[in-house]
């Protein structure tokens, strides 16, 4: 493959040394844009598009022909793992994912298939091909995932919740029954991630929405030990290369020191967490990505450019941050916005990299 052109992405989330700070947004290819939207309708429907090889290539450059990002992402879903055990996924409108079979008891769970990684979600893995050619050493690629825990709460609830009712009522009743759960999914997440890396992802990252909805003891239990199993199975040099793995609980607060210990390479921090307390969790252990609140894009451009301004001085000078929004960035957000964005990280940046 190609050789890197911009590596500014690879080497911040290895705290080395860079010359301003890298710069992708969560969501990056998605509805606000209009030409994402062009591509949706010509696929027919959510999962179509994601299985199209090409046309979730086309997706996935569409912000990088806009904007100076410092990293192209997948475009997937982290649903894409339980769809392939046939629990029968579906996206409704104005709903989010649905699935027709749901698993809710150890008997469910006990006889719950685990998908051929390399032939069920072979989609995935040409897309990534696709997406790797097409970049031709322009920017890295990041694969991704879905914490178990997160993808369990879909697989439980049987699509999205604001309580998690059912799988918490499971925790309490079977504890046993979810980390079966927790570690299949675990399992082939990790197989699904090595898959991702070898056709040719150069960060990982792992997504876990709903971690910060478990209390602090069964965070650990639940969401943190089933990211601790991935990360220690998964891949971490190719092409001569560290592969960086961030993790990303939202909501993570003070939960962030305890993230440190898993061996990752950077933590997502959201909005709700400064950046400098957050360097004061990790002890500058990990690099951190994040995380100006993507509120922050439906205002006006000096806004915008004060928002970026403040989230790069809260992390400070010296190595080892990514700028992202706090979350991914929403439908309803001008696209003109974010090139607002991304144009004061390049302008304001290098200062806090100066020696």
């Amino acid at each position: 493959m190609a050789e890197l052109q911009n590596d500014l992405l690879l080497r911040a989330l290895l705290c080395k040394p860079v010359e301003r700070t890298p710069v992708w947004i969560m969501r990056q290819a998605g509805r606000y844009l209009p030409e994402y939207r062009e591509v949706r309708a010509q696929a027919g429907d959510f999962m179509s598009l994601c299985r199209n090889a090409e046309l979730a290539c086309e997706v996935t450059m569409q912000p990088l022909r806009r904007y100076k990002l410092d990293a192209a992402i997948l475009f997937s879903d982290i649903l894409t793992v339980p769809d392939a055990m046939g629990l029968g996924l579906h996206f409704e409108t104005g709903e989010g994912p649905k699935f027709e079979r749901p698993v809710r008891t150890a008997r469910e769970i006990k006889n719950l298939p685990v998908p051929d990684v390399a032939d069920d979600l072979a989609y995935v893995f040409d897309a990534v091909r696709t997406i790797r050619k097409e970049l031709d050493g322009r920017v890295p690629l990041i694969g991704f995932a879905g914490s178990p825990w997160t993808v369990g709460t879909y697989m439980v609830e049987g699509g999205s919740s604001r309580e998690f009712k059912t799988i918490k009522g499971l925790a309490a009743a079977d504890p046993a029954a979810l980390d079966t759960l927790l570690d299949t999914v675990a399992r082939t997440t990790t197989d699904y991630l090595n898959a991702q890396v070898e056709a040719g992802a150069q960060a990982i990252m792992i997504f876990d929405t709903w971690g910060a909805a478990l209390a602090p003891g069964d965070y650990q239990r639940f969401s943190l030990a089933s990211m601790q199993k991935i990360v220690d199975g998964l891949t971490r040099e190719s092409d001569g290369r560290r592969v960086p793995v961030i993790l990303f609980t939202k909501g993570a607060g003070p939960l962030l020191a305890d993230m440190v210990g898993t061996g990752c390479d950077a933590l997502g921090v959201d909005w709700t967490t400064d950046l400098a307390r957050a360097r004061e969790y990790v002890a500058d252990k990990v690099a951190l990505q994040g995380n100006l609140d993507p509120a922050t894009l439906r205002e006006s451009p000096d806004t915008i450019r004060q928002g970026v301004a403040d989230t790069l001085a809260s992390y400070g000078n010296g190595p080892g941050h990514v700028f992202n929004l706090g979350h991914g960035i929403t439908p309803d957000i001008d696209p003109d916005n974010l090139s607002v964005l991304v144009d004061a990280v390049h302008e304001l940046s290098p200062s806090y990299h100066e020696t």
